[in-house]
């Protein structure tokens, strides 16, 4: 990427696509090797958020029609859900989950009917660990007739993520999460014989062809691109993929799993810490909660501690949390590059912050 960059300020920017074009459009097919797409199922925008959107807002919707969504889906995924139900007069409904927090899958069943037009799901939350049936889904989705959209920003370079066994119609995924690639990158999967169903509510010239005066839409995936992209960061997310690919996501998603498990083994024997995790298959995220501290707080030690975690707000997944009455929670992913070592040093971290013993601990800030 910075290379790319550096030619650009050198020689111009169009100059510098055109020498480097190979490499900017490998980023499509590193993406379908991952997901066991083609090439022309792939869409890359900007972000993942804008990527479901843009294949959200792409569905003929009509007044009347329903949605099925999960409860755990993402922030912006939801609010354009409601937002489409608002304008478009469809119905939003989420659907209640098992004794483990996931999906009812029995109950998904008993809900469809030919007025169920799309079934949105987050493979894993952003607040969870759990992993969804999305297969499972998949197939009931494909008997019923309706579309099937899959989130696995979470997921994609996490644990795999095939989509032809998972049966699902669109799929999205982000390049800076556990694919580690670079920020401002999402991509879209659309199956191909669902495509021509589908019109975006912004086209480019990429996502066009002209014909005397009029235009046609691209036949796949490429109809929701347009021309203008970041070069640089195509070029980081196709080498990011490629490195994950390279590792294999089955072996690093074994090593993930036994980090988590690790980790939510000891941090279950630490005072005042409780770990939320729901789920039977659980993955390397893993949310905890704290019974007399804020998780910003929390946070900003470890971080001080050269440790890096994340806190959740209930806006980023306000149905699922507001229901169980969580307002924030402090998110630990590990990787497979993570080590035994700093999983212990995590949670040795934890228990001097949640007895006190925090070193250099500044009057207040734990208040």
């Amino acid at each position: 990427m910075t290379q790319h960059l550096e030619l650009e300020s050198r020689i111009g920017a169009y100059e510098a696509a055109e020498r480097a074009q190979d490499s900017i459009d490998h980023a499509h097919e590193a993406i379908a090797a991952l997901i066991n797409a083609k090439r022309q199922e792939i869409a890359i925008l900007d972000s993942a958020t804008r990527a479901w959107g843009m294949a959200v807002a792409g569905i003929p919707f009509r007044a009347g029609d329903r949605i099925l969504a999960s409860p755990v889906e993402y922030g912006s995924n939801h609010i354009l859900l409601v937002h489409l139900a608002e304008r478009l007069g469809v119905s939003l409904e989420f659907l209640p989950l098992d004794a483990n927090g996931l999906v009812d899958v029995a109950e998904l069943e008993n809900r469809l009917d030919e007025r169920v037009k799309l079934i949105a799901m987050a493979h894993v939350p952003m607040h969870d660990g759990l992993v969804n049936p999305v297969a499972e889904v998949g197939a009931l989705a494909r008997g019923s007739g309706a579309l099937f959209i899959v989130d696995a920003c979470q997921s994609a370079g996490h644990l795999p993520v095939d989509v032809r066994r998972i049966g699902c119609d669109l799929l999205v995924g982000s390049g800076r999460k556990f694919l580690r690639g670079p920020r401002g990158t999402g991509f879209l999967y659309v199956r191909q014989a669902v495509a021509s169903r589908l019109t975006p509510a912004v086209l480019g010239l990429d996502g066009v062809s002209w014909h005397s005066g009029t235009y046609h839409l691209a036949p796949g995936a490429p109809r929701f691109e347009t021309w203008e992209v970041d070069a640089a960061a195509r070029i980081g997310l196709g080498v990011a993929v490629d490195y994950a690919l390279q590792w294999g996501v089955e072996r690093t998603w074994r090593r993930v799993r036994h980090l988590a498990a690790g980790l939510r083994e000891r941090l279950a024997a630490v005072p005042g810490v409780r770990v939320e995790d729901r789920g039977v298959e659980r993955c390397g995220n893993v949310a905890v909660t704290f019974r007399d501290l804020d998780p910003f707080d929390v946070r900003a030690e470890l971080l001080r501690r050269g440790i890096n975690t994340w806190v959740c707000l209930d806006n980023a997944a306000c149905h699922d949390m507001q229901l169980r009455g969580l307002s924030r929670l402090l998110r630990v992913s590990v990787h497979y590059y993570n080590t035994e070592e700093e999983v212990e040093r995590l949670c040795s971290a934890l228990e001097a912050l949640t007895s006190g013993r925090a070193a250099g601990r500044t009057a207040g800030v734990f208040a």
